[in-house]
């Protein structure tokens, strides 16, 4: 008898346990079996709080790694990515040869409701037509910007960064189409040539640049512009604002953007996809949705101004409309008209990538720490 009372108890148990787990899971609550979301994508480049929200909304983990250069991303995805993350941030540049590749999952849109709020111009793009692989997250704007009370020359072509006075004042991002293109450009060139010869050009152009670079460092190359270590950085648009107002706040000096009359500047946007062979895509396309609603996306541009000092250009109309008058001209988003009509963006260029590669590898080489 008492091993039948046992056993009826441990059924009661076992009952009252799964009710309870599915519950949980059902209501999005803490007990961790809704399970998790592994993320690969730049540092610093999120409020910790999403994550935190996104978990207590949902009961989904989201687990964070971090890269250094785009290259590293498509690695991870053409390497089997889908084993270790759920979500990856390669840019618009690689996607093409990544759809193509088959390297990626198809998003079903159907669980992102919220994919309403972006801005048309970054719905059903060229690379995409159907919207089955790519969201886009946050673009960027890459040009220079310089120390107008310190920096030795003024600044107002690519060129000019070659110059022998500019020796040690350059910091600067990295990674091969971010260099690469610019010294293209810098020739008068296509940023996204296929060419063997131009390749070479530029990689004996970014020779000479390394020259006078610090520093490369694509996470924080204003910093060196705020101590002082540099007078002049090649940088993504949400470092400017943070470099102009720490400047002005410390040594008084005034950093401007280095205005080119011919020299285009690049844009890029930064993708969320999810590599093939992914073990969570459903609750990857949850993080997706909840990272598209106007409020949370807000939240986030917000975050990145009050704690980051930084500015973001961002693909999310709703949310935009939600930013105060001071965000919404920044200088570091509102560039002279010149020069915002003036870009180019990355492309993908195909077995060319593999020439990239090599000029690539030997620059790191022989420029010494190139990231």
């Amino acid at each position: 008898m008492k091993k039948l009372r046992k056993s009826i108890a441990v059924l009661l148990i076992v009952m009252m346990a799964a009710l309870t787990g599915g519950v949980l899971t059902g209501c999005g609550g803490s007990s961790g079996e809704a399970g998790e979301v592994n993320i690969y994508m730049w540092s610093e480049y999120m409020a910790p709080s999403l994550a935190e929200q996104f978990e207590e909304e949902t009961g989904i983990k989201v687990n964070f790694s971090y890269m250094s250069t785009t290259e590293e991303a498509v690695a991870k995805i053409t390497s089997g990515g889908g084993s270790e993350y759920d979500l990856i941030m390669p840019s618009d540049a690689d996607m093409t040869s990544l759809i193509e590749g088959g390297y990626l999952e198809e998003i079903n849109l159907d669980n992102l409701p919220n994919f309403d709020n972006l801005d048309d111009a970054y719905k059903y793009r060229e690379f995409d037509p159907e919207n089955k692989y790519a969201i886009p997250y946050l673009m960027n704007y890459v040009y220079v910007i310089y120390n107008k009370d310190k920096c030795p020359i003024e600044i107002t072509s690519y060129n000019d960064l070659l110059k022998p006075e500019m020796k040690g004042q350059i910091s600067s991002v990295t990674g091969v189409r971010n260099l690469f293109a610019m010294a293209l450009a810098a020739q008068g060139l296509d940023p996204n040539s296929k060419e063997e010869a131009d390749i070479e050009k530029a990689y004996e152009w970014c020779l000479e640049y390394s020259k006078n670079v610090v520093a490369f460092d694509s996470d924080s190359p204003e910093t060196l512009l705020i101590n002082g270590g540099a007078t002049a950085a090649y940088v993504f648009d949400g470092q400017v604002t943070k470099a102009i107002n720490e400047t002005k706040a410390g040594s008084g000096d005034e950093i401007v953007i280095a205005e080119f009359d011919e020299d285009p500047i690049q844009l890029g946007v930064d993708e969320f996809v999810i590599p093939a062979g992914a073990k969570n895509k459903e609750n990857a396309e949850a993080f997706l949705n909840f990272l598209l609603d106007a409020d949370v996306m807000a939240s986030n541009l917000q975050y990145m101004y009050d704690e980051e000092g930084n500015v973001v250009s961002c693909p999310n109309a709703a949310a935009l409309d939600l930013m105060s008058d001071e965000y919404k001209s920044s200088p570091a988003i509102n560039l002279p008209e010149k020069m915002k009509n003036n870009y180019y963006l990355q492309l993908d260029v195909g077995d060319a990538a593999k020439i990239y590669d090599e000029y690539w590898t030997k620059f790191q080489s022989e420029a010494g720490e190139v990231e």
